[in-house]
């Protein structure tokens, strides 16, 4: 058998494996706190929904600020390394939070040395129930901005992985597989999660999840290399990897490790077309994520602890495995259409910016069954993760290797703004519209607050869609940077 006629390998899959259980470990770890708060964390701490929005809105631009730095550090450290210290650094921020009770216990009463148990105990003594809250906020914000940091390096690090493994027309399609990861994450939180926290205590959530990023650092390192030096990558798959990279030569040695400037990124309106998409969008994801639990709770006095809670969340984020199609898409407009990658990815997130606009039934419906609401919020979540595979994607379209995870910790960063932005408002909103009994539309309190958020997450992406068309109208990519 001659070389030419060696089946192709495929181990490019595998790569795409450890990336899915990655995003699911990053989202498992993100959620632990949005499923203990209301139900476990509150009766502790006396938090408010301020108090909530208050960290979240913080864990999103610490993640805003960490995307900007990470994306530097992952293209000068390259890819191996710089997926290391990403997990490893979000595990031990996961695992933090486990020790917020027993600081708040240390810091209040004096007792330090005392176990989960013992630190519940110490603070249910503390009469004075604003000081707990105050520091115990303080502290979860500390342990949020570990976590941030080492979670911002996750998508810089897989969108460059990517680029590696992948030719353009497969880029969208793979990075819906590893993206699924965020939705199994979700999935799988509120069935793991409420229970761990239900029968061992929350703290007990943050360590058993947290863990897991130390198991999947072994898998990364035994592995990953890059495909042209992988013995598991042979000739006739490294061919296909590469068939449309001509513009993107294969790095030499040390090259990895060049710096691209910031300024000289912003120089391109490819970068803003995709910092502004992010922006627009990426909130309405965290929210979604964020607060749902709580949504439940609030309006329809269901804890994510209980069996129709578990049952409604795992619903909801099953329905978001519907945003694989969103990787399909642009690869069938490509190939069967004949379109450019770019023109293929724009047209498949035209498509999916129309389905958010059922959120603007979902308090309308709700009013019939929470049901409605779970199912329309579970549509709006495929529509988005669909949208941010392609999103991701144009990244690698545009740009050289080099700087893939630089520009997309530029992109990342204004997406975490954009989530501090809807969750710190949103936390506020919710207080107020229910201290005032806020009436929007025939919804009163905090029913009126969440119609108005859903009503944004509604539109948001057809308005990042015509910004985005408006920026880079046709596919020109990046050749100077």
């Amino acid at each position: 058998m001659t070389a030419t006629s060696v089946p192709a390998t495929r181990y490019r899959w595998s790569i795409c494996a450890l990336l899915f259980f990655a995003t699911t470990i990053n989202y498992l770890d993100r959620q632990v706190l949005s499923l203990t708060w209301k139900d476990f964390i509150v009766p502790e701490f006396h938090w408010t929904n301020s108090d909530y929005g208050t960290i979240t809105s913080l864990f999103s631009i610490f993640y805003a600020f960490g995307m900007l730095i990470a994306g530097r550090f992952v293209d000068w450290m390259d890819t191996k390394k710089g997926f290391l210290w990403a997990i490893f650094i979000w595990s031990i921020g996961a695992c933090v939070h486990a020790l917020c009770g027993i600081a708040t216990s240390g810091i209040l009463t004096g007792h330090w040395l005392v176990g989960f148990e013992g630190a519940r105990e110490a603070v249910s003594h503390v009469d004075n129930i604003a000081k707990i809250s105050s520091v115990s906020v303080t502290l979860f914000i500390f342990a949020r901005l570990v976590l941030a940091i080492g979670e911002a390096g996750n998508f810089p690090a897989a969108i460059k992985t990517t680029a590696e493994f992948y030719p353009k027309k497969d880029r969208a399609f793979s990075t819906s597989l590893w993206n699924a990861g965020a939705t199994v994450g979700a999935l799988a939180a509120p069935l793991i999660i409420p229970p761990l926290a239900l029968y061992w205590g929350w703290e007990a959530a943050f360590v058993v999840i947290g863990a897991l990023g130390f198991v999947w650092m072994g898998f990364w390192v035994l592995m990953y290399d890059k495909p042209e030096v992988h013995p598991r990558v042979n000739a006739a798959e490294l061919t296909y990897i590469r068939q449309d990279m001509d513009h993107d030569p294969v790095l030499k040695a040390g090259e990895a490790r060049a710096k691209t400037s910031f300024l000289a990124c912003l120089r391109y309106r490819q970068t803003w077309a995709f910092a502004l998409g992010k922006l627009l969008t990426d909130g309405v994801w965290w929210f979604f994520l964020f607060w749902t639990p709580a949504y439940l709770s609030a309006v329809y006095h269901i804890k994510s602890s209980d069996p129709a809670g578990k049952w409604a969340l795992f619903t909801l984020y099953a329905i978001t495995l519907l945003s694989i199609i969103g990787g399909w898409l642009p690869s069938y407009f490509v190939g069967k259409k004949g379109m450019n990658p770019y023109a293929g990815r724009m047209k498949a997130m035209l498509i999916f910016a129309f389905f958010p606009l059922l959120a603007l039934l979902a308090q309308p419906l709700g009013t019939y069954s929470y049901w409605w609401p779970v199912i329309i919020i579970g549509i709006a979540g495929a529509a988005h993760q669909a949208w941010s595979a392609n999103l991701f994607s144009t990244v690698g379209d545009m740009f050289p290797r080099k700087a893939i995870a630089t520009i997309t910790g530029i992109g990342g960063m204004a997406g975490g703004i954009g989530a501090f932005a809807i969750n710190k408002s949103s936390g506020v909103l919710f207080d107020y519209a229910k201290k005032v009994d806020m009436t929007v539309l025939g919804f009163k309190g905090e029913e009126a607050g969440y119609f108005i958020i859903f009503s944004f997450c509604a539109v948001a992406y057809l308005v990042a869609w015509i910004v985005m068309r408006t920026l880079v109208p046709h596919y020109k990519p990046i050749t100077d940077l």
